[in-house]
């Protein structure tokens, strides 16, 4: 059986209540994080049959054929795209021997359309051919585009892909007499930082600008927290500038929490659109940024952010400032 808990900080947890719950069954650890040498032995070892289940990570996608495995489980399938779905799948079921996969996501909560759509579409595609099927509803979803160039096929090319995605989910919602899902305001946010995805922590370039249009997407403070676990399970600890980029992804979520559209550092101070401010909330402001400006017509603050001892303007700690102030400013609790 192969198990895939794709977290490497708790998957030797994992392992342990498995063993637990079965104390008969010989399980092993198996992620990409592990000495070369050590992970060779222990996949050697569960195709020689002396491990009963091999509690992995998503490194048995590609590369590993063990026709004696009959059994998938996968915890957080949600989480995986379409391709790795089909590709884990393909790890069961190799021998004239019946195979099963139990894809799991969690019960109390709700999956994204784009979740629901891939879990749909794997679980439709059983027969043999379902690869070519995946690939055509993939085809759908994206367009078939300028085989010689870069463009998109009909009228995602006018407006792109995301916006246009949105629009469709719109325009159903709105002829199944369903509430139309509100619309995500654009942020405009200009915070000069050291932020950035290096070549030496995610070494390919689809995978950095993948990363870096999942974050610039975010709106709560849980889709960063699951965009940083993720880099850690998969490429390690943060670096400095990646860690600098996800400070500024918790900036982002803080903006859009507070409904800001416009946050701009410029000459020492930020400039914030549009905020509106309650009585209590101007005497914190008067409080906690003495030298700020609010102009209740515009619906513009100025606030000047603080300086290093030497008087240069801060880096990361002006993006944790702002993080702060934000929740400082508009949190009543």
């Amino acid at each position: 059986m192969f198990w895939v808990h794709n977290r490497v900080q708790s998957i030797e947890q994992r392992a342990q209540e498995l063993r637990e719950l079965v104390p008969e069954a010989r399980i092993a650890v198996a992620h990409g994080q592990m000495d070369e040498g050590r992970l060779e032995q222990i996949v050697l070892d569960f195709w020689e049959g002396k491990y009963d289940v091999l509690v992995c990570t998503t490194i048995i996608e590609s590369g590993i054929d063990m026709p004696t495995v009959n059994t998938l489980v996968v915890e957080r399938a949600d989480l995986l795209g379409l391709g790795q779905l089909h590709q884990i799948r393909g790890r069961v079921g190799r021998s004239g021997s019946r195979a099963y996969a139990y894809l799991f996501h969690p019960r109390d909560k709700v999956l994204s359309e784009d979740a629901y759509e891939r879990l749909k579409t794997i679980g439709e595609a059983t027969e043999l051919g379902s690869g070519f099927k995946i690939a055509m509803r993939d085809l759908e979803i994206r367009g078939a585009g300028n085989m010689l160039g870069e463009a998109q096929s009909g009228h995602i090319a006018a407006v792109g892909y995301d916006l246009y995605c949105q629009l469709v989910t719109e325009a159903v919602s709105e002829m199944k007499g369903e509430d139309v899902p509100p619309i995500v305001s654009e942020l405009k946010l200009d915070v000069a930082t050291n932020a950035y995805l290096p070549t030496d922590y995610v070494s390919k370039e689809e995978s950095r600008l993948d990363a870096y249009r999942r974050l610039a997407a975010v709106t709560t403070q849980s889709d960063v927290a699951d965009i940083r676990d993720e880099w850690i399970d998969r490429y390690g600890p943060l670096p400095e500038a990646a860690l600098a980029l996800i400070r500024v992804g918790e900036l982002r979520a803080e903006c859009h929490r507070v409904g800001l559209r416009e946050l701009v550092v410029a000459d020492g101070r930020a400039r914030l659109l549009p905020v509106s401010l309650k009585a209590s909330q101007q005497m914190r402001l008067t409080r906690i940024a003495k030298s700020s400006e609010w102009n209740e017509q515009t619906k513009q603050l100025s606030v000047t952010l603080p300086r290093t001892p030497q008087g240069k303007q801060a880096d990361a700690g002006t993006v944790d400032y702002l993080v702060s102030f934000l929740q400082e400013l508009f949190d009543d609790n």
